[in-house]
């Protein structure tokens, strides 16, 4: 992500104004973040979509950042990172990145707000559920499809019988 880009979404308002900063689909550099600094000490609002990101390596400190939307990035790994960067970050979206498996996400537990006992909503399992309800509604298909086989071969089978009896 260039400095450019950066600077043409905040326009004529300085870095420590900014609440919110959509930077979607805006390619970033080695698949690191590049141009957001520190400096963004009151950014709430995050939207990095689809904007080729690999590892939060590189990331500022961004205390008062509270939802960040990070879909459809190639991270797969180094949420760690979060706890210390991002200490009241209470959504982020990690649908459509390359995350297997759940130990990866496990580093988001050990933030301090999942101390609090506040809940953090995590936005990553979403299409994995799409894809488990696509499946069952085809499973439910294909049973009906075998009921009503059955139904056809038990029915052709009593006509037979009827057909010889006659």
């Amino acid at each position: 992500m260039e400095m450019k880009k950066i600077s043409l979404e905040l326009g004529n308002r300085a870095p420590e104004e900014v609440t919110e900063l959509v930077l979607d689909n805006c390619l970033c550099v080695n698949g690191e973040i590049e141009g957001l600094k520190d400096t963004f000490k009151e950014l709430e609002f995050l939207s990095m979509a689809n904007v080729e990101l690999s590892s939060l390596a590189q990331l500022p400190s961004l205390n008062k950042l509270r939802k960040w939307e990070l879909s459809d990035n190639i991270i797969s790994g180094g949420l760690e990172v979060l706890a210390e960067k991002c200490p009241h970050l209470t959504y982020l979206n990690l649908s459509g990145n390359k995350i297997k498996d759940l130990s990866t996400v496990e580093a988001l537990m050990e933030m301090k707000m999942m101390q609090r006992k506040r809940k953090m909503k995590l936005v990553h399992w979403k299409d994995m559920r799409k894809r488990r309800k696509k499946r069952k509604r085809r499973m439910k298909m294909r049973m009906r499809m075998k009921m009503k086989m059955k139904q056809v071969q038990s029915w052709e089978r009593e006509k037979r019988k009827w057909a010889s009896n006659t």
